[in-house]
């Protein structure tokens, strides 16, 4: 009889958990939850038909993204950005976005360029604000892929869903400077990206992150400080 020892453990099925963390996900960006909103399993297990064992399990893979916090006494909710979450998460973009913009310019085909233009023009059409936060994330999805760089790529997937969150909350503090604004500096985005000038790009990047930290970072705009959530006591 073989050593077991080093035996590779069975698989486990994981669809059905998937599909309730995309739906669950799909729900919090369609804003039917807000942020700070409980997310029960019992409830959800209700609503999706489900078992609550795949609830708990895709409830787990959401705080792994940033997009649900877990309490002990006060189980998950849907994750409200505090000001330090909205720094570090625009340093980090911001280190991100910057090697994206290089290698694109340097690298990216014409095709891969076209691809991030239309997703910009697509924006124009976007017809309500979560319509548009979803192009907004599209377009960035599109620049990183335009890169070439395979574990860049990787680096904004693991942060994907808090910016998503990021976009989300700015819509909530001003939705109307959020429609009025964000086209059009998408428009320039592109248009510098297919220019390939590294430079001018690299300046509407930085300028297109500082609008949108200074929206967050207004006093009403993000939730508690490190340390004063709720839970945190």
């Amino acid at each position: 009889m073989a050593d077991e020892r080093g035996a590779v453990a069975p698989a486990r099925r994981r669809g059905l958990a998937e599909e309730v963390a995309d739906r669950v996900r799909e729900a919090v960006f369609s804003g039917v939850y807000a942020p700070g909103a409980p997310l029960r399993e019992v409830e959800l297990s209700r609503v999706l038909q489900v078992s609550r064992g795949p609830v708990r399990e895709a409830l787990l893979r959401l705080e792994r993204e940033g997009l649900v916090r877990s309490a002990w006494h006060r189980g998950a909710t849907v994750t409200t950005l505090s000001p330090r979450d909205v720094a570090e998460l625009d340093s980090l973009r911001g280190a991100l976005e910057e090697l994206a913009v290089r290698e694109v310019v340097a690298r990216a085909s014409d095709e891969e360029l076209d691809a991030v233009a239309g997703l910009a023009e697509r924006m124009e059409r976007a017809g309500d604000e979560h319509a548009l936060v979803r192009c907004d994330i599209a377009f960035h999805d599109a620049v990183y892929d335009a890169s070439g760089h395979g574990r860049l790529v990787d680096a904004w997937r693991a942060i994907r869903s808090q910016v998503h969150l990021c976009l989300l909350t700015r819509v909530r503090v001003s939705t109307e400077d959020y429609l009025a604004h964000v086209p059009g500096e998408h428009r320039e985005l592109a248009g510098a990206l297919r220019a390939r000038d590294a430079v001018a790009a690299l300046d509407l990047f930085a300028a297109h992150r500082r609008r949108a930290f200074d929206v967050l970072s207004a006093p009403d705009a993000a939730g508690p400080a490190e340390g004063e959530r709720a839970g945190e006591d």
